[in-house]
């Protein structure tokens, strides 16, 4: 597994991660044996980085992320967690008081007496220009409640605003074939800045895996189901924002771009997809999720993809621009 520095953490964190939303709400019932065994299953395989929030099951991932670390002392493994959307997304929330609360439970979940990451989770746009949210989080660093934080975000806009906070060690951003928006400014001011970029959805939502069809069903408690207007919270985390009927034809076009090296060997759509975004310059980790054990193994072995050319990242990039951009470029 490919190894990089998380950005401003001076942590090594393998390429691929693991995002663990799945194990906790909103993707359909997953047991705690099978977390586990996901969990398990990831780190057999190299990862080194897990992702999660307090929110995900009202703090069932976190919990399960806890009790598994906690049988292994000494293992290697970053667990970046996240913080603010366990109240209204009102910018008056984010206060020390309220991060001390979040946190002192986050901290109880897993275990641990000082987070390795915190990530505001995608607060609102007013959080950005606020030095005092940061000056607070400064606070809980010295303190060593935390010993690094960064920021989740929606749009490149928050992203760049975000990445000139001197203290910022990380931006974590949307980022597959179907987004491409950070590429344009995103990723450049976080190599200058040496701030680390975590990729989320690298799969839209499974769009990318190529197994979906236009039929295709959700369980009624899956996000894909009741997100797709954005009903619950912003539209651009369920398929990334793209129509699905319409995700799942492109899906198809991405599949048949596979560089035949990769097809050779057997990689799959998804594991190309999620390796596209891994071989990104800029980008510290990606973090697809796993409901079960080959999925996790799968997602792992996307590290293993060859090299892709700079002809397919201008199919991709041609792809996005005839069937997305109009839609998603500006609105993210």
């Amino acid at each position: 597994m490919d190894t990089r520095t998380l950005g401003r953490t001076n942590r090594t964190v393998s390429a691929i991660a693991l995002g663990t939303w799945q194990l906790g709400s909103d993707w359909g019932e997953v047991t705690e044996a099978n977390a586990r065994a996901v969990l398990d299953a990831s780190a057999e395989a190299g990862v080194t980085l897990f992702d999660t929030a307090d929110v995900y099951g009202d703090g069932r991932s976190e919990q399960l992320i806890g009790s598994y670390l906690a049988d292994r002392p000494g293992h290697a493994i970053t667990v970046a967690t996240k913080i603010g959307r366990r109240e209204a997304q009102d910018a008056a929330n984010f206060t020390l008081a309220k991060f001390r609360e979040w946190i002192d439970r986050s901290r109880t979940n897993l275990r641990t007496d000082t987070l390795d990451l915190v990530q505001l989770h995608c607060p609102p746009t007013a959080v950005f220009s606020d030095d005092r949210v940061f000056e607070d989080l400064d606070t809980l660093v010295a303190e060593g409640a935390i010993a690094a934080y960064g920021v989740s975000v929606e749009t490149a806009d928050e992203a760049l605003a975000a990445i000139a906070r001197p203290n910022v060690a990380t931006v974590q951003i949307v980022l597959n074939a179907f987004r491409l928006k950070p590429l344009d400014a995103v990723l450049p001011a976080a190599i200058a800045a040496g701030v680390g970029v975590i990729a989320r959805v690298p799969l839209a939502s499974g769009l990318l895996s190529g197994k979906y069809t236009a039929d295709t069903t959700f369980a009624a408690n899956d996000h894909r189901t009741y997100n797709r207007d954005g009903s619950a919270f912003d539209v651009g985390e369920t398929f990334s924002g793209v129509d699905f009927a319409r995700g799942v034809a492109a899906a198809g076009e991405f599949a048949a771009l596979l560089p035949g090296e990769a097809a050779a060997s057997g990689f799959t759509t998804a594991q190309v997809a999620v390796a596209w975004v891994a071989q990104l310059g800029g980008v510290s980790s990606v973090i697809p999720g796993a409901r079960n054990v080959a999925q996790a193994k799968s997602n792992a072995a996307s590290g293993s993809v060859p090299r892709m050319s700079p002809a397919f990242t201008g199919a991709v990039a041609e792809l996005y621009d005839r069937e997305f951009r109009a839609t998603v470029h500006d609105r993210w």
